[in-house]
């Protein structure tokens, strides 16, 4: 079974399109007077200076599979019809996860206590943005290790609690990222801590190849 990766400081811009988007903000229709667009970007940059972006990554090979499960190298089950349609033929597995850290909760909390809600949501929003941005981070960074061995990852990702992936699986991520090196922790209702962390599992597929044969075939085709 691969050791896990775990990457210590993720350091990313704020998507910003992203972030008033989550906001509910339209370029089309959204109008904002330039004293809000201020704040909304001041809130940005002050959520951006609190969060320490921190992840891990694992790959482990598919052992078995069933029309509504996969195990796993190591045993582990996970019991999901739709995952097991998602990830199709791949014959491993990466496991990532992503937290945004503690500050930047306890700057919501806090926001929200006192009184500064528009803040707060803000905050909120850029840091469900930029834990999300991490996964992609991650992502990015294993598809550069796995196209030098003529793979790559599947272009979607699913998690814990989706579709039919029951979200006590949860707790399997959880052990097999080994998360409480992050910080992280997991309540017994299956709730990731801090709040803005996440996880994900996609599959590796391989990279095909065109032959000099397949590109003539192509080429007479054209």
């Amino acid at each position: 079974m691969a050791p896990v990766t775990v990457f210590q400081r993720i350091a990313i811009a704020p998507p910003r399109a992203a972030i008033y988007r989550r906001l509910g903000f339209r370029s089309a229709s959204t109008r904002l007077s330039e004293a809000q667009r201020r704040e909304t970007e001041a809130a940005i940059d002050a959520a951006a200076d609190l969060i320490r972006l921190a992840g891990a990554s694992r790959r482990l090979a598919v052992v078995e599979r069933g029309p509504d499960r996969i195990v796993l190298d190591g045993g582990a089950v996970l019991a999901s019809r739709r995952l097991a349609d998602f990830l199709g033929t791949s014959r491993e597995v990466l496991l990532m996860g992503a937290t945004a850290g503690e500050a930047i909760m306890a700057a919501i909390r806090a926001d929200m206590a006192e009184g500064r809600a528009t803040r707060g949501v803000v905050l909120d929003a850029t840091a469900s943005e930029m834990t999300d941005a991490a996964l992609d981070w991650i992502t990015a960074v294993e598809n550069r290790a796995l196209r030098r061995e003529g793979r790559t990852l599947l272009t979607a990702r699913y998690s814990a609690g989706y579709g039919d992936l029951d979200l006590e699986h949860q707790t399997l991520f959880h052990r097999l990222l080994e998360l409480n090196r992050l910080g992280v922790s997991l309540t017994p209702s299956r709730i990731l801590l801090p709040e803005k962390s996440v996880t994900a599992i996609t599959g590796l597929r391989e990279i095909a190849v065109e032959t000099p044969r397949d590109a003539a075939t192509r080429n007479e085709a054209i």
